[in-house]
């Protein structure tokens, strides 16, 4: 090899050299002495997916059956969340959650987007995108909740939204012993697409109340069940209202684990919508009742869930009234609680109209895996 040769071969190892060398020095610098910090992150995922077979139209499911045809069967990739929390501070902290909304859509969304400032149990502060106050069932959203379609009957989560049940604005929360309550601004312009207000430049006003007579729920968030770990006896009053249409909610959740016999839950709701979400005013309400086994079979145990529920719609000038009933019966296997669950739901939703009826039946098997 000659002069050139070498001084070529040479150059082309110096910069990697150089860096090398400077990852071997970097690496036995002491982090907390240089006074470099990474502030703590939790990154999760969740995801549900399963099966669904549809009988002369699809209440729940993404499927669509076509012309000619009764029935639809089809398997459907529903959601997949990645959520990204963050604390800056003790006090200052950040959550970012997308998600895809799965088969039908086949888009990713932003879902939560959350500066948060929490001082203390008393009083919190969060900025930016997520959940108003709102109702139990939207506060727990479908990974939370205890059956596997709870918004199909058009009564939980009757509220405007601009995405996912979340929207963008201010919000405060706070804990005083049994008195969960929170208060919020939210931007009525960005709901122009899903409230029926024609004036959507003013703001949302959204506020909810919630007391626990038992065991209490910490934090901004609730569950749709505890599976045994809380015995609980819940009642929550939340309202949303722009230019002077308002819609509100009263819910309930009891729930008690009797041990060796099992535990039992009773979750409620009444909605009234006087045109903030539709233009037609409508009001419905809904009732579930649960049983879990206390026997362990294999991974986990099973579950017994049936949800009925009523839904009026007023006339209007363009349509007449409308009554929706709907009835889901499930049948779950509770692994690790909303970590690992699959389970099977027969749903079935009519109406006294001709926008609603005849009546739906759908069946579907459900997974669902989050960490």
């Amino acid at each position: 090899m000659d002069l050139k040769q070498r001084r070529t071969h040479f150059s082309r190892r110096v910069p990697i050299l150089l860096a090398v060398g400077a990852a071997l020095l970097i690496a036995q610098v002491d982090v907390a002495s240089a006074d470099i910090s990474l502030p703590p992150v939790s990154i999760g995922a969740g995801v549900q997916t399963g099966f669904y077979s549809c009988d002369k139209a699809c209440i729940y499911s993404p499927g669509t059956i076509e012309p000619g045809d009764s029935t639809v069967n089809g398997f459907a990739l529903d959601s997949i969340r990645l959520y990204v929390n963050g604390a800056i501070t003790d006090t200052i902290k950040m959550t970012f959650n997308t998600e895809y909304t799965g088969s039908g859509t086949d888009t990713v969304v932003v879902m939560d987007a959350i500066g948060r400032f929490e001082f203390s149990d008393e009083f919190n502060i969060w900025a930016g995108r997520f959940l108003p106050p709102s109702d139990r069932a939207n506060l727990y959203g479908p990974y939370y909740a205890n059956d596997w379609t709870p918004y199909a009957d058009q009564v939980a989560d009757f509220y405007p939204n601009v995405a996912i049940g979340r929207d963008n604005g201010l919000a405060y929360w706070g804990d005083f012993g049994p008195l969960k309550v929170s208060f919020g601004l939210f931007d009525g312009e960005s709901l122009g697409k899903s409230t029926a207000v024609k004036d959507p430049s003013k703001l949302v006003i959204a506020g909810r109340a919630t007391w626990d007579f038992w065991d209490k729920e910490k934090g901004y968030y609730f569950n749709g069940t505890y599976y045994g770990d809380k015995d609980l006896l819940a009642l929550g009053a939340a309202f949303q209202t722009l230019n002077s249409k308002t819609d509100f909610s009263l819910d309930g959740l009891f729930e008690k684990n009797l041990h060796e016999i099992g535990v039992v839950g009773i979750e409620t709701e009444y909605q009234h919508d006087n045109g903030l979400n539709t233009v037609a005013q409508n009001h419905g309400w809904y009732a579930l009742a649960d049983y879990l086994f206390p026997q362990v079979i294999g991974w986990g145990k099973f579950q017994l869930l049936d949800k009925y529920s009523r839904k009026n719609y007023d006339a209007t000038a363009t349509t007449p009234s409308a009554e929706i009933k709907t009835n889901e019966f499930d049948v779950n296997y509770i692994i690790k609680q909303f970590s690992a669950r699959v389970g099977m739901y027969y749903l079935t939703q009519s109406g006294d109209s001709p926008t609603f009826g005849p009546s739906h039946k759908e069946f579907g098997i459900k997974l669902q895996l989050q960490m």
